[in-house]
C-alpha cells in the first residue's frame, strides 16, 4: 500500500542513517530539515500530515523539540525515532508529546506501518490512538494496568463509548468506577460536551426532582430564579449516575421515567424539555441481589444494564500493584524532587490486600513522598491504612460480620491512627518528642495518643530506616 499525504522529516544532515529513511519515505517527503534550522513555531505551522522526528543515536535535541511541541497546537501528526536506551521518564515525555513513538533501530517494515497508521488511520487505529491519548490524559490513571483481569475490562471501553446505549459499571469503593466513566466520555463522540456526575447518595429525597431537573422561577418560595437541573446541564454529554442504588423506590421510578422517555418537566414549569444524553451508572453494590431483594426495582436494572463493566478489585490485579504506585509516585512528586521504592517497599505494598482499592493506594503513596526522607521511599515510610496481620505485633481483632457504617467508620479511623503513631516512633526509635514533630502535634497530645493505643512499651526501638 502507497503512503498518501506529505512527511517532514528532521535530521541530521550529516547522519547517514537518517538520510536512508529519507530516500525510502520517498517520494511522500516534502522536505527534510537539519535540527539546527528548525524552531517549534515554525513546525506547529507546517503543512506536513507528519512530522518524523529522527532523534537517534543522540536524543536529547529530539527531547527537548518535544517537550517544546506539547504545548503547541499541531496541525500535523508526529512520530518520535529514539534510541532504545532511553529511560523510563524519558519514553514518558516523549509519548505525552507525540502520537508514536518507533525506539531504534527497528525494522524498516515496522516504521514504515507506523507512518501508514499515522497519514491514513483506519477506524481501529483512530480507536487506539484516542485510547493511548485517553490514558496519557486521564493521568491518575486511571487507566493504568497491564494485569489481565484488568485488561479485560479497560479494553471494553471503547467499545461502550461508541454506541448510546446506557453503561452500568460495578465494582468496589475506591476501584475507578468514575475514572471508567470519564474514559467513556472521553472516547465517545460525546467528549465536546458536558460531563456530569450525580452523587445520588448526596440527593435528599425531597430535593431530587430539583436537582435533576431544575424549577422555573416561582416554583416555591425560595425560587427567585429559573434554574437548570442536572439533566439539562448535560445535554449532548454524559450524565454519571455514581451509587444510583442510593435512590428510594420512588425516585428510582422518576428516574426510569426520564430514561424512557429522555423528556422532563422542571418543578413549577408546564411545559416539558428534552436532553439528548448518555447514561452511565455506578455501584459499588451487587444490583442484581438488590433486585432479587427488592430493593432495586428490576425494570431500572435491565433499563441501566443493556452494558454492564465490572471492575475487579486491586487484590485481584496484583501484577498492577507496582505499576500504579510508581505512576502515583510520578504524579504527585513535586517538581524538582527524585524519589524511588525500595525493593522491599514494593514489596510490602504488593503484599497489602487493599480493602481501599486503588484510591487508598493513591494515599498511601501520597503519605509516603510526604513523610519519606531522601531519595528513597523505604519499607518503613509504607504507613497502611489498616495494618497488615502479619504487621501488626499484637495481632489483629476480629471485626463485627454486621456493624453500622459509624462503628466501621470508628474503627478504620482507629486503626489508621494506631499503625501510623507506630511507624512514627520506630522511625524515630521510640523519641515521642521526635515523632511528635514530624506528626505536626503538640507534644502532650501525641502523647496521649501514645497511651491511648498503648504503644508506650511496645514500640520497638528499630531506628530510622
Amino acid at each position: 500500500m502507497g503512503m498518501q499525504g506529505k512527511i517532514l522529516l528532521i535530521v541530521d544532515r550529516d547522519h547517514a542513517e537518517g538520510l536512508e529513511l529519507a530516500g525510502h519515505l520517498s517520494p511522500n517527503v516534502l522536505e527534510y530539515v537539519p535540527w539546527e534550522h528548525l524552531s517549534a513555531e515554525g513546525l506547529s505551522r507546517s503543512s506536513a500530515d507528519l512530522l518524523v522526528l529522527f532523534g537517534w543515536p543522540a536524543p536529547a535535541r529530539a527531547l527537548e523539540l518535544l517537550r517544546r511541541l506539547r504545548r503547541k497546537a499541531l496541525q500535523s501528526a508526529v512520530l518520535a525515532v529514539l534510541p532504545r536506551t532511553l529511560d523510563a521518564a524519558e519514553i514518558e515525555l516523549a509519548s505525552s508529546a507525540a502520537d508514536d513513538v518507533v525506539l531504534w533501530p527497528e525494522q524498516l517494515e515496522v516504521l514504515r506501518h507506523r507512518i501508514l497508521r499515522l497519514l491514513a488511520p483506519t477506524r481501529e487505529d483512530e480507536v487506539e490512538r484516542a485510547y493511548e491519548s485517553l490514558v496519557r490524559e486521564l493521568g491518575q490513571a486511571n487507566l493504568v494496568g497491564r494485569d489481565p483481569a484488568f485488561r479485560r475490562i479497560a479494553d471494553r471501553v471503547s467499545v461502550c463509548a461508541q454506541t448510546d446505549f446506557p453503561v452500568l459499571i460495578t465494582g468496589e469503593t475506591g476501584s475507578g468506577k468514575e475514572v471508567f466513566a470519564r474514559a467513556i466520555h472521553f472516547l465517545s463522540g460525546r467528549r465536546n460536551h458536558p460531563f456530569v456526575p450525580v452523587d445520588c447518595a448526596g440527593l435528599p429525597e425531597h430535593l431530587l426532582e430539583n436537582e435533576l431537573f431544575g424549577h422555573a422561577r416561582g416554583a416555591y418560595t425560595d425560587a427567585h430564579g429559573e434554574q437548570r437541573g442536572m439533566a439539562a446541564l448535560a445535554d449532548g454529554g454524559t450524565l454519571f449516575l455514581d451509587e444510583v442504588d442510593s435512590f428510594s423506590l420512588a425516585a428510582q421510578a422518576k428516574l426510569l421515567r426520564f430514561l424512557q422517555e429522555r423528556h422532563f418537566k422542571p418543578l413549577g414549569s408546564e411545559r416539558y424539555l428534552q436532553s439528548n444524553v448518555k447514561i452511565v451508572a455506578a455501584s459499588n453494590r451487587n444490583l442484581g441481589e438488590q433486585v432479587a431483594g427488592k430493593q432495586f426495582r428490576a425494570d431500572l436494572y435491565y433499563r441501566l444494564a443493556v452494558l454492564h463493566l465490572e471492575l475487579p478489585p486491586l487484590r485481584q490485579r496484583p501484577l498492577d500493584i507496582p505499576l500504579l504506585a510508581e505512576h502515583f509516585l510520578k504524579l504527585y512528586l513535586p517538581p524538582g524532587v527524585r524519589k524511588s521504592f525500595s525493593a522491599a517497599a514494593l514489596s510490602r505494598l504488593s503484599a497489602h490486600d487493599w480493602p481501599g482499592n486503588v484510591r487508598e493506594l493513591m494515599n498511601v503513596v501520597q503519605r509516603a513522598i510526604v513523610f519519606s526522607r531522601g531519595p528513597q521511599i523505604n519499607r518503613c515510610d509504607v504507613v497502611l491504612p489498616v495494618p497488615d496481620a502479619g504487621d501488626d505485633p499484637d495481632g489483629g481483632s476480629e471485626q463485627p460480620e454486621a456493624e453500622g457504617f459509624r462503628q466501621a467508620r470508628d474503627a478504620t479511623i482507629q486503626s489508621f491512627e494506631r499503625t501510623y503513631i507506630r511507624e512514627l516512633l520506630n522511625r524515630h526509635a521510640g523519641n515521642i518528642t521526635h515523632a511528635a514533630r514530624e506528626a505536626g502535634k503538640e507534644r502532650r497530645a501525641f502523647g496521649r495518643l501514645v497511651k491511648k493505643y498503648g504503644l508506650t512499651s511496645r514500640v520497638r526501638a528499630a531506628g530510622r530506616c
